[in-house]
């Protein structure tokens, strides 16, 4: 054997997750070891994928009037979010919650853009105390909530309204929300109404204008359709005397799950900004609202075979790991690459659904996976560093995983694993 074939061998769209002979290797880490040392089910990141990812961004925005904003949605573990503030990003927070997190890691709230369709009066009110750049509405009655929130308050509210263009992101219809029948924004037609009754409120103050289509988007397209929509709107609604000081254009870049080839974060950037120069909207500030791209292909999840069983039709391996700890098979049938983390010769490979122990037919990881697997056996399903343990649940009382971030050589426990103890905290048992 040649001693290229001991050579780390970076997995499609992964470059800090290798193979390195057998074995799969996190930047300069086995996956197995890792498994050992922390327990599984496993969450962990690359701290060198998230940053090259985050500094593609940087890099292709260069000296633009592009401000990145971060869709915490995706990811909002403490240690990502302090990794990104770091490099300079600011933050999408779509609750109070989400909010309270990036504050606490550090982000400076003139950096922070609060979206999202159902915002409460004590969320609107902690943005306005916390000073975050904007407050993006998404209905007419919102308008009115955020203009009397203000006014109790004491502040003059910034505020940007999300404009639905009935764009088809040609993506999954879960995570499509630019298009006429989705609950996201104010419908196009209703947008010069919109931004006439803003400018007489006493305690607004517009900014800009905000459009999200979706997520995992792999075309360009669809964005430069919906960009070229809101370029209309901006036209009429600043000839009806509103100034607009930013354009918010969302994020929802797709990643490779499997053969996607998605455009990279250069190509973007360079096709919306050539756009606005054909438009003369060049000078505008820009805010761009990337989730999935930065995390997504940065994080596995860790987990061990516990059964190996068949039916009559189906062999199944039965993983510690389920539907609670990654939703997105249950929810989307999202397909995400499934590796040994030590492999074998593949003499023994059979095609395997991998399933997890939760009581629930959905509760699938991958199907029909060629797979050459023992019982104790570690896997490791990639992809999982965006919508993976931010939409994680205790469903079946099972506690969520740990999460480690992965630098070099070195492994930090970045989320302990919840304890049975963690999921009854706060109950109360019947008084009598």
């Amino acid at each position: 054997m040649s001693h290229a074939s001991h050579l780390p061998q970076a997995l499609p769209g992964h470059p800090h997750i290798a193979r390195q002979g057998a074995t799969l290797m996190i930047e300069s880490l086995p996956a197995a070891e890792l498994a050992r040392r922390f327990g599984t089910p496993l969450y962990v990141y690359s701290r060198a994928a998230i940053e090259q990812a985050a500094r593609a961004y940087s890099d292709a925005a260069g000296d633009r009037p592009i401000a990145l904003r971060y869709a915490v949605k995706a990811n909002s573990s403490l240690a990502i979010l302090q990794l990104l503030a770091r490099l300079g990003w600011g933050f999408d927070v779509v609750s109070g919650g989400e909010l309270a997190r990036v504050l606490a890691a550090g982000a400076s709230a003139d950096k922070v853009v609060f979206s999202g369709v159902g915002k409460t009066d004590a969320e609107i009110a902690a943005a306005l105390r916390a000073g975050v750049q904007c407050i993006n509405v998404e209905s007419l009655s919102e308008v009115q909530r955020v203009n009397r929130v203000a006014g109790e308050t004491g502040v003059s509210a910034p505020v940007s309204l999300r404009i639905n263009p009935d764009v088809d992101p040609r993506t999954h219809p879960y995570i499509s929300t630019g298009l006429r029948n989705n609950k996201f924004g104010i419908a196009q037609s209703q947008a010069r109404q919109a931004y006439a009754q803003c400018a007489q409120l006493p305690h607004l103050r517009v900014l800009g204008i905000d459009v999200h289509i979706g997520s995992q988007i792999t075309e360009i397209g669809p964005y430069l359709d919906a960009l070229d929509r809101v370029l209309d709107l901006v036209h009429d609604i600043e000839r009806d005397g509103v100034r607009l000081h930013h354009l918010d254009l969302g994020g929802g870049l797709g990643i490779r799950y499997a053969d996607e080839t998605p455009p990279t974060p250069a190509q973007w950037i360079e096709a919306l900004s050539e756009r606005l120069q054909a438009r003369g909207q060049g000078h505008r500030q820009v805010l761009l609202e990337p989730g999935r791209s930065v995390v997504g292909n940065a994080g596995v999840l860790l987990c061990e075979v516990v059964t190996l069983k068949s039916s009559l039709e189906k062999h199944f391996a039965v993983v510690d790991a389920a539907m609670n700890d990654l939703m997105r098979p249950a929810l989307y049938e999202a397909w995400q690459r499934i590796e040994p983390a030590q492999a074998r010769d593949g003499a023994q490979a059979l095609r395997y659904d991998i399933v997890g122990p939760v009581c629930e037919s959905g509760d699938w990881l991958g199907r029909d996976r060629m797979l050459d697997v023992r019982e104790g056996d570690v896997l490791a399903i990639l992809s999982a560093g965006a919508y993976g343990m931010a939409m994680a649940s205790n469903y079946n009382t099972r506690p969520r995983a740990a999460e480690v971030l992965v630098d070099g050589e070195r492994a930090q426990l970045i989320r302990e694993r919840e304890s049975l103890q963690d999921l009854m905290r706060g109950e109360r048992p019947l008084e009598n």
